[in-house]
């Protein structure tokens, strides 16, 4: 975990041009970067660059250089990370999600499973999805969708995080999924999910960055590819995705800002993609796009 914040407050109208400036500097060399709300009545918004102790005097010149050319006047100011695990302490005691028959639940929450219901258990970890977030409950709304609506063979999810994507999918139907993620913890996670999910066989997970492992050509190509990660990524990558899917397959994008969302679909286009519908959650948008 970072062990400091670097940060620049702002508006909103400014943190969004911030947040490019910091993607194209920092997202390719793994750094954490966000903008939040403040304070909402004045319009107060923060920049941030996580970073570790030891980087701060490079990456607050590396930062300040960045943002020199359009913010002159920025102040970086600068917060020390307590050492606890954030991501499970926000969740703690968060209420059961539902995305159309998908239950996302911890486990403390068993009893809200409803006889209908496809639960999925995902208690607070160190790995990215638990339903909670805009942009894995549009997933999971049009997982069913599709897989309702057409015939899927198999299914990648690219950056799983804690897996419950690819739980969705092969818990909807019994067709051989492969998740996949650029961090050996979240894969490690993914692998436990499954496990606790109750899914003996079926998905494989795997740590792969982008599209270099052999393992996609070998279970490829994929009828439905899913794909929850960040807009440049997904905009680098779109030759290789539609490269990976099937004549027919579905794609579904999320982890894209709605600022964002013509630039993704303008990539994908390009790859002959046909755009079918978008999702709008919380200021996020998923994306479902079909090969003709």
């Amino acid at each position: 975990m970072s062990d400091l914040r670097l940060f620049i407050t702002t508006t909103e109208k400014l943190s969004e041009v911030l947040l490019d400036l910091m993607t194209d500097a920092f997202e390719d060399d793994g750094y954490a970067i966000a903008t939040m709300e403040m304070d909402e009545k004045r319009d107060i918004w923060e920049a941030s660059l996580y970073i570790d102790f030891d980087e701060e005097d490079e990456m607050r010149a590396r930062f300040a250089a960045v943002v020199a050319h359009q913010f002159p006047d920025a102040t970086i100011e600068r917060e020390v990370i307590p050492d606890v695990d954030w991501i499970a302490k926000s969740l703690e005691g968060l209420s059961p999600v539902r995305a159309g028959r998908f239950l996302v639940h911890g486990s403390h929450d068993r009893d809200k499973v409803h006889l209908n219901d496809i639960a999925i258990e995902i208690d607070a970890g160190q790995a990215f999805g638990t339903g909670h977030h805009g942009t894995t409950a549009g997933c999971l709304e049009v997982i069913e969708t599709v897989m309702r609506a057409r015939k899927v063979r198999n299914a990648l999810d690219l950056g799983t995080g804690s897996g419950v994507l690819a739980i969705a999918a092969r818990k909807l139907k019994p067709v051989p999924v492969l998740a996949t993620d650029i961090d050996p913890i979240a894969t490690r996670v993914a692998a436990e999910n499954v496990k606790r999910n109750g899914i003996a066989t079926g998905i494989t997970t795997l740590t792969a960055p982008g599209f270099h492992s052999p393992a996609f050509a070998t279970h490829g190509p994929f009828d439905l590819i899913i794909a929850n990660i960040l807009a440049r990524p997904l905009i680098k990558m779109a030759p290789q995705l539609a490269s990976h899917l099937a004549p027919g397959g579905s794609v579904i994008l999320s982890g894209i800002l709605a600022s964002q969302r013509w630039k993704v679909l303008s990539a994908y286009n390009g790859q002959h993609l046909r755009h079918v519908r978008t999702i709008w959650r919380n200021g996020w948008v998923t994306i479902h796009l079909d090969r003709p």
